[in-house]
């Protein structure tokens, strides 16, 4: 291919990334281009600027224009750089209006300008997730007989813990059809396990050999071992935090405000499966498409109801409307922090915010919700500046509500 046709090329990358293209036929395709493109934007524009060097030396005909698009590539890619790194600013605000202005006083300590900086050198390259802090016990049986959709994989602190560290369930995405526990979620459990956290990453059944709601049985399934069973690690049965991206975006905001319901917990309705506080990404919260959002109703009839729960919307209503996170907020919803990319191809951002609408209005619960600008669905998959100023936001939410739980629960046992 000539460098012109790899501007050409790289423009339509761009582009899409600053502008996905609209419509349900166009998500999937604009999403991956746009996902890539946004996430690696760093990398592209060191590729570009190198390609555009390489085609000036070399004196090649019809340079000008090769050279010019490649000048507006780099413009491009420019912006998408400073959209991410303003997404520090982004989840900072978020987290004083939902905390207020003094959160950061109830911290271990305060974030320093080095820990909030852009991490460069660790982004070099972007798919390297090893942590010599962290241990990983893998394949650990929760659910037996789903074979390896019933195990999860526990990272700890290689220092180990004082035996009460709190506890994160990461819940993968994938449509609720495709996934493993060793594929998302990587970047902010090694930094939590590196800081003291034990973190959990299940395996679940998939759709659509397994139609919904098996998975969200699992996910009760895995908090119900949890309690049973995360001493043995080091960490505290009576603190669980749940978050995940896409279907476990769904997922973890379904669990957090179904707990303890029978109807999902087959064979083991006694068992605990209540959460401290849920962080979903960029998660699916309509699943019956009660909105009347028109993405939402294409996604529930296009692939919710032939791919995932095995029936038509008409046929079963109730099983739709039972999944849906929105339709099922209480007065006694764990607290939120909802994070979701305003250029979402995948699912409309709409979506959060209708659900962080109705979970402020209706439960006690403290509600953070950061909209990032410019990201695409599954920002966080992999370490980048954007990912990166997320994980460290979490970092901060989680020993906020950690901290502030300790408290409430000691300040109890005083009484």
């Amino acid at each position: 291919m000539g460098f012109l046709r790899r501007q050409l090329v790289t423009a339509a990358l761009t582009i899409n990334a600053i502008r996905p293209l609209p419509g349900y036929r166009a998500s999937v395709p604009s999403f991956f281009a746009g996902w890539l493109t946004t996430e690696l934007a760093p990398h592209l524009m060191t590729v570009t600027a190198a390609d555009a060097t390489a085609h000036a030396v070399r004196g090649r005909p019809r340079r000008g224009l090769g050279l010019a698009l490649a000048g507006a590539n780099l413009l491009g890619q420019a912006f998408l750089v400073d959209q991410s790194r303003r997404v520090r600013t982004k989840v900072e605000d978020a987290l004083v209006e939902g905390l207020g202005i003094d959160y950061v006083e109830q911290l271990d300590a305060k974030p320093t300008p080095a820990e909030l900086a852009t991490p460069w050198r660790r982004l070099v390259n972007p798919f390297r997730m090893r942590n010599v802090d962290v241990v990983v016990d893998k394949d650990v049986a929760y659910a037996p007989e789903h074979g390896k959709r019933g195990l999860l994989d526990v990272y700890r602190p290689a220092a180990g813990t004082d035996g009460r560290a709190p506890v994160l369930l990461q819940v993968h995405g994938g449509a609720w059809t495709i996934g493993n526990k060793d594929q998302q979620g990587i970047p902010l459990m090694q930094h939590l396990a590196a800081k003291g956290w034990v973190c959990v990453a299940i395996n679940y059944r998939l759709a659509p050999r397994d139609p919904f709601p098996a998975q969200i049985v699992d996910v009760k399934r895995a908090i119900a071992w949890i309690h049973d069973h995360i001493a043995e690690y080091g960490g505290d049965p009576d603190y669980i935090a749940i978050t995940g991206g896409s279907a476990g975006g769904h997922l973890t905001a379904l669990a957090a405000v179904t707990a303890n319901d029978p109807e999902y917990q087959p064979g083991f309705e006694d068992a605990d499966t209540s959460v401290a506080v849920a962080v979903p990404h960029y998660g699916v919260y309509d699943f019956a498409g009660s909105t009347g959002l028109r993405s939402a109703e294409q996604m529930r009839d296009r692939f919710l109801a032939p791919r995932v729960v095995g029936q038509r919307w008409a046929d079963a209503p109730d099983v739709f409307e039972a999944g849906t996170p929105l339709l099922r907020v209480g007065k006694d919803a764990p607290d939120f922090f909802v994070l979701h990319g305003a250029h979402d191809s995948l699912v409309a951002v709409d979506q959060a915010r209708l659900f962080v609408s109705r979970l402020r209005e209706i439960s006690g619960a403290t509600v953070v919700y950061a909209e990032l600008p410019g990201a695409q669905h599954a920002f966080d998959v992999f370490p980048s500046i954007r990912s990166a100023h997320v994980v460290r936001a979490i970092d901060r939410y989680l020993h906020w509500h950690w901290n502030s739980w300790r408290r409430e629960r000691h300040s109890a046992a005083e009484l």
